[in-house]
């Protein structure tokens, strides 16, 4: 039989579904209150007497049962547990526990839902991920019981979806004590309770049905439930030791392999991943026997942040301080007017993430040079914006290149601005980590001295919900636009920070807003390179010979500002090519360099990239090396 509950106008009612009909119990009746040896009973009268007969489109349905005394979900599967290994970049090895004992943790019985309602992400989570699971459901009391006594004190078995924060998941696993929040926010079940006797089992006592697990209609990955490593039996008798089993308890299976998103995420081939769950996407998971159940994603609220504690055997931790002269505007957050009709947005101190955007105005509609590395950090700053564009409303944005402290709020921008930009940086911004795989650098153990610099460094942003807006049209090398009758020119003078690194030029203002071409006070990244192109890129912004000149990072400057980037080039280039005619390894040249008057600099450790890019110019047979290992090098040369 399968037993379903659902909402109606007195409350919630039970019944049973008879072909596309569900014929009631009567009004009053939980399902809960039936498990046991009267179930079968109660549905035989139901099917013979209901109360009332509806067809079971017409319904709403709920979970089976809506709030389960407990809920115990399991890992019976281990290949997943192998799978989850892998996509974090272990080797998918298990620890000799996971086959002497079933493991288990405890879910929250108050966030249950029902087979069609939305699912919310849970707060502060870019990593939202559905699990395919079967719940059986306990319909005798017992304790203390062996395996096969374990089976007979099944009721019946419903899907079950655990809905999982994987990068609150990850961050709370370095405590070592268990699930947390990243488990909190929502568990499935439904759409209906259905009885053993309708279900195949394999001889050895496992369900045996098939799964298939879909996001928007394409498939994430189907199997088999008799796959399990430990039955049901085997995990219900474990967690009876010593513990008084009530019915309507709910044991989860873990998840069917390969029906959950973690399981097909690669750091080394991050392109092949289809992206974590976003608003709006539809969820739909179908067990054979056990139906089928749909929801839509929904987005979650910002977590009201909380303060970390000191951690004592940290060290004191100095100040940073962007020490660059500002001559021409105060290096304070928010708008300031830096020409006629062309604003800056600023954002201290302008290491990683804090970076630079820009306004400028024609007659009526405006142009905006960026937006910022986060939605909340955006929204604020076009907040601060509309004392401007309420008289000028925005129709053009500029992207100046692709890394994401200067393309993730493009979303909040209206549909009808025109999203302009190089073609190199369209490419880059198709290929480059996706934003919420960005948060790897908040929540991912790497190491004692790796961990903490990412965190001091990126843990001001919140990656989650944002969907890159990419250009609507791109440009080759050089664009004159027309901003309402003000002539705005673009030029692309990459490949040097990046694939494509695009100045915006008002002349008639005497501005140039440099984007990741100039960085003021802190310390200039190559990604790209070669270093001799971004010397050249310097000295094109010069013969613009433009007055005011907003980097992508750190205060307003002039022409000194670009002419010492410059000259820091050069010095790179220098002491790098020395070093390498000695014979020094990258590690060796960059850890010994002498920065002189560069060292108090933000961010000095940026030398590591920059050098090994000189090195990758000088021998191409360098070996490459990723962008984590980079960041582990700067780590090591921050902390010597």
């Amino acid at each position: 039989m399968r037993f379903v509950t659902y909402a109606s106008a007195d409350g919630d009612r039970v019944g049973v579904v008879n072909g596309d009909q569900v014929h009631a119990l009567p009004e009053g009746t939980s399902l809960i209150e039936l498990l046991g040896p009267s179930l079968r009973q109660a549905g035989e009268r139901a099917l013979a007497e209901p109360a009332q007969v509806t067809p079971l489109a017409d319904l709403t349905l709920k979970a089976p049962i809506p709030r389960p005394p407990s809920i115990r979900d399991c890992l019976c599967f281990l290949d997943h547990m192998r799978g989850c290994l892998r996509a974090t970049g272990g080797t998918g090895t298990l620890e000799p526990t996971w086959y002497q004992i079933p493991a288990f943790y405890f879910a929250n019985p108050a966030t249950v839902i029902g087979p069609h309602d939305e699912v919310t992400v849970s707060p502060g989570s870019a990593w939202f991920d559905f699990e395919l699971e079967i719940g059986a459901v306990i319909g005798a009391p017992g304790r203390d019981l062996t395996p096969e006594q374990a089976v007979e004190h099944i009721a019946g078995y419903t899907l079950f979806c655990d809905w999982s924060a994987r990068d609150l998941q990850a961050l709370e696993g370095q405590l070592k004590i268990g699930q947390a929040k990243g488990k909190d926010g929502a568990t499935t079940l439904g759409p209906w309770l259905v009885t053993p006797d309708e279900l195949p089992f394999d001889p050895g006592g496992r369900l045996a049905i098939q799964v298939r697990a879909e996001v928007n209609g394409e498939l994430v990955g189907a199997g088999r439930t008799d796959g399990m490593d430990w039955t049901f039996g085997e995990v219900v008798a474990y967690a009876s030791r010593g513990v008084e089993l009530r019915p309507g308890d709910v044991f989860g299976s873990g998840t069917v392999p390969g029906c959950c998103l973690i399981e097909h995420l690669s750091f080394a081939d991050l392109a092949a991943f289809r992206g974590w769950l976003k608003d709006g996407d539809v969820v739909t998971l179908r067990a054979e026997g056990l139906g089928e159940i749909r929801q839509t994603v929904r987005a979650g609220t910002a977590p009201h942040p909380l303060p970390a504690r000191p951690d004592p055997a940290a060290g004191p931790r100095g100040p940073r301080v962007n020490r660059a002269p500002s001559p021409r505007v105060p290096y304070t957050k928010g708008l300031h007017q830096v020409g006629d009709g062309v604003w800056a947005w600023l954002l201290p101190d302008g290491g990683y993430g804090m970076s630079n955007a820009g306004l400028v105005t024609g007659d009526g509609a405006s142009l905006l040079v960026d937006t910022l590395y986060d939605l909340r950090h955006t929204a604020e700053m076009l907040d601060g914006l509309r004392q401007v564009t309420g008289r000028h409303p925005l129709t053009h944005h500029v992207l100046t290149h692709a890394n994401g402290d200067h393309t993730h709020g493009g979303q909040l921008l209206p549909g009808s601005v025109r999203v302009i930009a190089a073609g190199g940086t369209a490419h880059e911004m198709r290929t480059e980590m996706t934003p919420e795989m960005t948060a790897a650098l908040q929540i991912m153990d790497l190491g004692p001295v790796l961990t903490p610099y990412l965190r001091e460094r990126f843990d001001a942003f919140d990656f989650g919900g944002i969907r890159l807006r990419g250009p609507d049209q791109t440009y080759e090398r050089r664009l004159t636009l027309d901003v309402a009758g003000r002539e705005v020119r673009l030029l692309d003078l990459g490949p040097a920070h990046t694939g494509a690194d695009t100045v915006v030029h008002v002349p008639d203002a005497g501005v140039l807003f440099a984007g990741d071409l100039l960085f003021v006070g802190c310390t200039p990244i190559v990604w790209a390179g070669p270093i001799a192109n971004w010397i050249a890129a310097c000295d094109t912004m010069l013969a613009l010979d433009a007055p005011t000149v907003v980097p992508g990072h750190g205060p307003v400057t002039d022409a000194a500002g670009i002419r010492a980037v410059r000259d820091y080039l050069g010095h790179v280039v220098a002491h790098a090519d020395a070093a390498h005619a000695k014979g020094l390894d990258v590690r060796e040249a960059a850890f010994g360099i002498d920065l002189g008057e560069y060292a108090a600099w933000l961010d000095a450790e940026r030398v590591v990239v920059n050098v090994y890019q000189r090195y990758r110019e000088l021998d191409p047979e360098q070996p490459e090396l990723d962008r984590i290992t980079l960041f582990a090098l700067m780590a090591e040369w921050a902390r010597a």
